[in-house]
């Protein structure tokens, strides 16, 4: 069974790894361990954009929540919580 383009096995990588190098200069190379994918190569402009991206992401509070999107929040638990006593009677 052939393997996919840009994907190789630990034991490539020590026999080939210039030409393995080289590919992941041009695009994400895979390497396999015991045919299981283990890692990814590419190249330094492709990881500071996936480092960029990470980097929008935001942690919020409560506290931190927009005073619109903290109403929103306790209307949907307040009907969540009035359907629930609904259902007990």
């Amino acid at each position: 069974m052939p393997k996919p383009s840009g994907t190789y096995s630990t034991s490539d990588l020590s026999r080939k790894s210039g030409d393995i190098i080289a590919e992941a200069l041009r695009h994400p190379v895979t390497i396999t361990q015991r045919n299981k994918p283990r890692l990814v190569l590419l190249n330094i402009e492709d990881y500071q954009q996936l480092i960029r991206q990470a980097d929008r992401r935001t942690v919020g509070t409560i506290e931190t929540m927009p005073d619109e999107l903290f109403a929103e929040l306790e209307n949907t638990v307040d009907a969540y919580a009035g359907e629930d006593e609904v259902g007990r009677s």
